[in-house]
């Protein structure tokens, strides 16, 4: 019998599926159950490297040796504290990849300051709340139509934090923000934070017209690049900071290539320094060294080979859906030749929806998501 304990909240068919799970790992003995675990791991390498076509911005793959770095002994050592100054003994080598990391990171995005032990870009995102707003204040951020992720919502970081979201209008010809409206938003509800950047990006957002229009409230201005950030690197994609961001926030297993993780930059000292607050003695406190060291060695790769592969990348885009279009496969943004980014968007509704489409391009070996778009919705699912 399973120890967990059924949870009347979670979908009935995902509950089910958890708990059937949950009763087999409770049955089997350690031996066994560590040879599953196992035929797990290797079953996993085969759907991803073997078996299908991955089409999912949100993935990449890792270097190997980025990857191995990974189990090298490195995250199971506490790292509390500054380089020079950390709680805990024996960590000369540690504090000096945790400088390699920030200072790669700094140069890799041009930015003057890198918090490097972000959990993840969803605790990125909360860091930068944090770092420029307090519970109660107003942010206007990108709608789900122009795939504002939810850690900018009421359901997300931002509402946990008691941040009073507002979505900003539409351009669904750009798939971005309607500057007018946008300004008159922004002059109604007078917000803290203007938040850009989602995930889907496909072509470039007015960002120095967003900084504009902050400026007429003193409010800061956020790039969510956790899709975007290695065509920022590759300098492909126009960069948020040199157009005016305050900071910029990021996933580093996605289009960089990295382990899991999160990342800030900026350059605002004033920010920067709330945010080294947050982190330490705050919410990060220790964190995964580890990491660290992936994301230093990932990040060698982008000073050696960042503006071929970004640009390889979105030629690859540009080409598949060229290609698709050609088989009469309808595309979001025909008109204006589909992207310029390393996404792209497949008109869904004949297939039920995005997930829907997922779902049936799964069983043929291929895998991707649904995403939302400016358009007719599809009922029950996403476009």
């Amino acid at each position: 019998m399973a120890k967990l304990k059924h949870r009347g909240w979670v979908p009935a068919d995902c509950e089910a599926l958890v708990q059937k799970y949950a009763a087999a790992a409770a049955d089997e003995d350690s031996a066994d159950l560590a040879a599953r675990i196992d035929g797990l791991i290797a079953r996993n390498l085969d759907i991803h490297d073997r078996d299908c076509f991955n089409l999912n911005p949100a993935t990449n793959v890792m270097n190997p040796k980025a990857e191995a770095a990974l189990a090298a002994g490195l995250g199971s050592r506490p790292s509390l504290g500054y380089p020079g100054d950390k709680y805990e003994m024996g960590l000369e080598a540690i504090e000096e990849i945790e400088v390699i990391a920030a200072e790669l990171a700094a140069e890799t995005f041009r930015a003057d300051f890198a918090e490097i032990r972000v959990p993840s870009g969803a605790i990125a995102n909360l860091y930068a709340f944090m770092a420029t707003c307090v519970p109660g204040d107003r942010i206007v951020v990108p709608s789900p139509e122009i795939g504002g992720h939810v850690t900018h919502h009421a359901a997300g970081c931002a509402g946990l934090f008691e941040l009073q979201s507002h979505a900003a209008p539409v351009d669904p010809s750009g798939y971005t923000v309607d500057l007018d409206a946008m300004e008159s938003l922004v002059r109604k509800v007078r917000p803290k934070l203007i938040t850009i950047g989602g995930s889907l990006n496909l072509f470039p957002h007015p960002v120095p017209e967003i900084r504009t229009i902050a400026d007429t409230v003193g409010a800061k201005v956020l790039f969510d690049a956790a899709h975007l950030c290695g065509i920022v690197a590759g300098e492909v994609w126009p960069d948020p900071l040199a157009q005016g961001a305050h900071l910029m926030t990021m996933s580093t297993y996605k289009s960089l290539g990295g382990p899991a993780g999160g990342l800030i930059v900026t350059n605002d000292p004033e920010i920067a320094e709330s945010l080294d607050v947050i982190a330490f003695p705050g919410m990060t406190a220790n964190f995964d060294a580890a990491k660290s060291a992936a994301l230093a060695i990932s990040l060698l790769d982008w000073r050696e080979f960042g503006a071929a592969y970004a640009k390889e990348m979105a030629a690859t885009a540009k080409a598949l859906a060229q290609s698709l279009q050609a088989e009469g496969i309808g595309l979001f943004a025909e008109e204006r030749g589909f992207t310029s980014s390393h996404q792209f968007a497949v008109l869904a509704a004949p297939w039920g929806g995005g997930q829907a489409a997922a779902k049936k391009l799964r069983r043929a070996g291929f895998l991707a998501c649904g995403i939302g778009l400016p358009i007719e919705r599809v009922a029950g699912d996403i476009n």
